[in-house]
């Protein structure tokens, strides 16, 4: 019994032996950290500010005068603004001539009370409603906004052979003495000048000058204003100043 006993005992001895020799420690040996390669990126160009939005002060006291519409309109206005400040001449002058062409025509004996009264972009957009020559201001000032050369946009003043009277467009001359591209609150698309066999031009004018439209050219013959389209010009001006509403 002394001798199992003592058989058992070396059994058990040799058994924590190897049980230790397993479970030795395990050295993990550090490796230097590699240092990771950051690429050299160039920052973004700073956001230039947008000119020609409405600020938040002017959209209260229009939406007090006018009601929660004309804040919406306000709004999709300064939307625009944004959405086609990088983009190409063509997508600007498509967007905002769709864009205003959307207000509904009327008169201005019956939205003004007035034989003949010249909208600010911010009465126009207030109001929704206007005639020909409040679409062209609203195009006209909002293309200046985003960039667009006051030398290539001029009001035109034509005779429409559709419906028999007078007529106001926006053109938009790519150099001096290029056929025009015409924006008409009549029609929602651009077309040259020399494929609207409907309109036949009398005068352009703008904030510099005032041209014969149906000489040969541009600026073929200059001429001088009336003294009513002036005084009608200079309170436009006024009023586009002095935000009127």
């Amino acid at each position: 019994m002394k001798h199992i006993l003592l058989f058992l005992f070396f059994l058990f001895m040799m058994a924590g032996c190897s049980r230790h020799a397993v479970e030795k420690p395990v050295v993990i040996e550090e490796k230097p950290a590699v240092p990771v390669m950051v690429p050299e990126t160039t920052p973004p160009p700073p956001l230039r500010p947008v000119t020609g939005l409405i600020p938040e002060e002017i959209i209260r006291v229009a939406e007090k005068k006018y009601g929660i519409f004309a804040r919406n309109r306000y709004e999709a206005f300064n939307a625009k603004l944004y959405e086609l400040q990088n983009s190409s001449t063509a997508m600007k002058l498509e967007v905002i001539n769709s864009f205003f062409n959307d207000v509904p025509y009327d008169n201005d004996l019956k939205v003004w009370g007035q034989q003949d009264y010249w909208a600010t972009p911010l009465e126009f957009l207030g109001r929704d409603r206007g005639d020909c020559e409040d679409y062209v201001i609203a195009k006209y000032f909002t293309l200046r906004n985003l960039g667009i050369g006051s030398d290539k946009l001029y009001f035109s003043y034509v005779k429409s052979l559709r419906f028999n009277t007078e007529h106001m467009v926006l053109t938009y001359f790519e150099t001096p003495h290029s056929i025009p591209l015409v924006l008409d609150n009549a029609n929602y698309k651009i077309f040259p000048a020399d494929r609207r066999k409907d309109l036949v031009p009398v005068f352009n004018f703008n904030m510099s000058s005032l041209y014969c439209a149906n000489c040969s050219g541009q600026n073929a013959q200059q001429i001088t204003p009336s003294s009513r389209t002036l005084s009608r010009w200079e309170r436009l001006l006024d009023d586009i100043k002095h935000n009127k509403l």
